[in-house]
């Protein structure tokens, strides 16, 4: 079948995207599912920095390759092998595809797929093929989904069914924001009531494990930005104390604000910068997270002697450590519960055909989720 799909053909690209135009919006042939394969009708994809990254050369990915990866659809019609999904299902993407039976998926850690993993990175499905073709040249997937396009077909691993009755726009931030944010909070961290945590970067995944935090029943909320208008918007979600990252003696500050350190220091930036200042906002005996994907070249240096005298935890966090079929479904419900404001972190929807203007907003940090609507 037809369709049309934001088509990137090389990295890196750098910004204005107005015009740079790395995104092109093509005509593509989307070949029909294969075995354990669904066909998605794509309603709504939010603009992401892990789509970012590919743009601007931190992570690079093969070549030509149509971009997306949080994204909502419907279930248009389903491979051989699928018994479990049914057109007309609505659906939410997971960006790692989980086989279910490597040793990561054993140990209940789909996230860590080796298969999946493997999949991501050569751009093609969990089963290995690929199913978007441009005048009979391949076009690679990104992350198993490239959900930038009017359908997709992804593997039945990556879609996680919900309720019709959640607006599809809303939902695709359950896809990756949510699932990171939320999920780095109570999977990595195991954040409990009563404890303290900060936030270091306040794009959507940040301002989402804000609200986890909130949702976990944490005391104290701290949320670090480098944009005042962003600790604005942690302050009206329920931060307890916002501090500039830029302020001269901000971790002196916060540290004396929340006596010697918090319990839980999340890092959501993809900066070596935005680590160090969480690792050294984080009390003797606690945990220092990240979730930001920095360039693959970055690196970090920790003082060994504070890992063992103060009994510090440094954790990585990917899709939140999450299940996403255990975890999509339970996060909706926090957030019909009015446990999770996701629904304030969508700054703004547009169409396809504007998405290289999006993604100047998203560089600019004027946005938290833009998102691509279809329907």
């Amino acid at each position: 079948m037809k369709i049309r799909a934001a088509v990137l053909r090389q990295s890196p690209v750098l910004p204005p995207f107005s015009t740079s135009r790395p995104l092109s919006i093509e005509e593509l042939d989307l070949d029909p599912p294969g075995h354990e394969e669904v066909l998605v009708r794509i309603a709504a994809a939010g603009l992401c920095h892990s789509d970012l990254s590919v743009i601007n050369g931190d992570r690079p990915r093969p070549m030509p390759m149509a971009l997306g990866h949080e994204a909502s659809g419907v279930v248009e019609a389903v491979g051989p092998g699928v018994h479990d999904l049914a057109p007309g299902d609505h659906v939410v993407m997971s960006f790692v595809p989980s086989c279910g039976h490597c040793l990561p998926c054993a140990e209940g850690r789909p996230a860590l797929c080796l298969p999946g993993a493997e999949a991501n990175g050569k751009g093609v499905l969990l089963s290995g093929e690929r199913r978007l073709v441009c005048d009979e040249v391949p076009v690679n997937h990104h992350l198993g989904i490239s959900g930038f396009a009017t359908h997709a077909v992804v593997s039945r691993h990556s879609a996680i069914r919900i309720d019709r009755d959640l607006p599809l726009t809303e939902a695709a931030l359950f896809g990756c924001a949510v699932l990171t944010g939320v999920g780095a909070v109570v999977n990595t961290c195991g954040v409990r009531p009563g404890q303290s945590v900060a936030v270091v970067g306040l794009g959507g995944v940040g301002l989402a494990a804000v609200l986890g935090a909130l949702a976990s029943g944490a005391e104290r909320v701290v949320a670090i930005d480098l944009a005042p208008e962003k600790l604005e918007v942690a302050r009206q979600l329920g931060a307890t104390d916002v501090f500039l990252a830029s302020e001269e003696g901000v971790i002196d500050k916060i540290r004396e604000t929340t006596s010697g350190g918090v319990d839980h220091a999340l890092e959501m930036a993809g900066s070596t910068r935005a680590f160090d200042l969480a690792y050294r906002i984080t009390r003797r005996g606690g945990t220092t997270a990240t979730a930001g994907l920095a360039n693959p070249v970055s690196q970090f240096a920790i003082p060994a002697v504070s890992l063992v005298a103060e009994e510090r935890r440094v954790l990585g966090s990917y899709l939140g450590g999450c299940v996403p079929s255990r975890d999509i479904p339970r996060f909706i419900g926090l957030y019909r519960r009015g446990k999770l404001a996701v629904d304030r972190l969508l700054s703004s929807t547009g169409r396809l055909e504007e998405i290289n203007e999006a993604f100047d907003l998203l560089h600019e940090g004027k946005v938290i989720r833009h998102v691509i609507t279809f329907d």
